[in-house]
């Protein structure tokens, strides 16, 4: 198994809520990496972050069947799973591609359980794209750091559950948008997240940057930083890699 872990795939821009598709990015190489782990004619499935929002999936779905064709990764087969077909899991062995979407990270991880998503990937050979929460929800203990109003406040909310296990990295993404951002009446970073930081380690990503593990190698490529223990650390920057 080989898996790209990003912030952001990139692929489209948003015009009035509706995603329009464009050619993923060049970023620290991505899209060259992307395409030397891409078979030809690529069946390509879809592991949805939010699988009640049918409209949000189905705009996906649109979306980077025209992204993946412009980007020069061929695709004979693509399609999403969500609460209206579950099943399609069951072909998980004859899907070459699995891209885990962004979202709401504890909802993908229930969704995932529910696919029983861990135990189907034991002998999965394929390759794995992930954004956001899909990148996430693939550590082996998730780091679900409060996102919505009034999780951070809520002494019931679980910033700690069971991931897919492909990787021992807890990801913070998004990092050059949520510098500034504040929840609950405190800021996420400084408040929040460096308070969960303490004796745990968090690589926090800027979007075009992302984590590839292949051949028992993991690297990081582009701009990114560790918190822990309540410190902000650079440690890689756009243009450059370092191993994990």
């Amino acid at each position: 198994m080989k898996a790209i872990l990003t912030s952001s795939l990139g692929g489209y821009s948003k015009i009035n809520g509706v995603r329009v598709p464009e050619p993923l990015p060049q970023t620290n190489g991505l899209l060259d990496r992307l395409k030397a782990i891409w078979p030809e004619h690529a069946r390509v499935l879809f592991i949805c972050a939010e699988p009640d929002h049918y409209e949000k999936n189905d705009n996906i779905l649109a979306c980077f069947q025209e992204t993946f064709p412009m980007s020069g990764l061929s695709v004979s087969y693509i399609d999403l799973c969500d609460n209206r077909n579950p099943e399609i899991i069951d072909s998980l062995g004859n899907m070459d591609v699995l891209v885990f979407t962004g979202g709401h990270v504890p909802t993908q991880n229930k969704f995932m359980k529910r696919l029983r998503l861990k135990e189907r990937l034991s002998d999965y050979n394929g390759s794995i794209i992930a954004m956001s929460a899909g990148s996430m929800n693939c550590a082996d203990l998730v780091y679900a750091g409060p996102e919505l109003e009034g999780e951070a406040v809520d002494p019931h909310y679980e910033r700690w559950i069971t991931g897919l296990g492909i990787t021992d990295i807890n990801f913070f993404p998004h990092m050059q948008s949520l510098r500034d951002a504040w929840l609950d009446g405190m800021r996420l970073i400084e408040d929040i997240t460096f308070a969960d930081s303490v004796d745990h380690e968090f690589i926090a990503l800027n979007d075009g940057s992302y984590i590839m593990i292949a051949d028992g190698k993991t690297t990081l490529y582009g701009e990114a930083y560790v918190i822990k223990d309540r410190q902000l650390t650079q440690i890689c920057q756009d243009d450059r890699s370092v191993s994990l």
